[in-house]
């Protein structure tokens, strides 16, 4: 993607054919046949010269967006970054090491989180902070059971 092809033309068009010719209807449908792969690697299959991961981000907001499940989408996107900085799961000792990939983990996904649920992702991460989760956990999807109580769906 270093001459920029991912950001010239209609992408959301070249983003959803891809998604298409790979048998999927949606990119929901495409990204949870692939629970915990990083969105960089989402972005690759569909086109390592010209398509880009946060095209790929938003695109998955914005079906969550029209599915009414944003906070599933928030919890997707935790896992695939946790998968991505802490692939052997989550540390057994915080040391300098250690705090820099999980501090990556959660900074990332701390940004790439909706503005409406900001403050829940600021729960998120105190209470990931205070408490860790057992050395090794290594989320496999949205519905994981922790994450599902540190974020849990809203009220339909």
């Amino acid at each position: 993607m270093s001459d920029g092809q991912a950001w010239q033309g209609r992408w959301k068009v070249r983003l959803y054919e891809r998604v298409r010719e790979r048998g999927y209807a949606s990119l929901t449908a495409f990204a949870e046949a692939r629970p915990a792969i990083p969105l960089y690697l989402l972005a690759e299959e569909l086109g390592k010269e010209d398509v880009a991961a946060v095209r790929v981000l938003s695109g998955l907001l914005a079906e969550a967006e029209q599915r009414k499940q944003v906070t599933r989408f928030v919890r997707d996107v935790l896992v695939r970054e946790l998968s991505e900085s802490l692939p052997d799961g989550w540390p057994a000792v915080l040391d300098d090491a250690n705090r820099f990939k999980v501090a990556k983990a959660l900074g990332c996904w701390s940004a790439y989180t909706p503005e409406t649920h900001k403050e829940r992702a600021r729960q998120v991460i105190a209470a990931l902070l205070a408490t860790p989760p057992p050395p090794g956990w290594h989320p496999l999807g949205p519905d994981d059971e922790l994450l599902r109580t540190l974020l849990p769906d809203e009220d339909a």
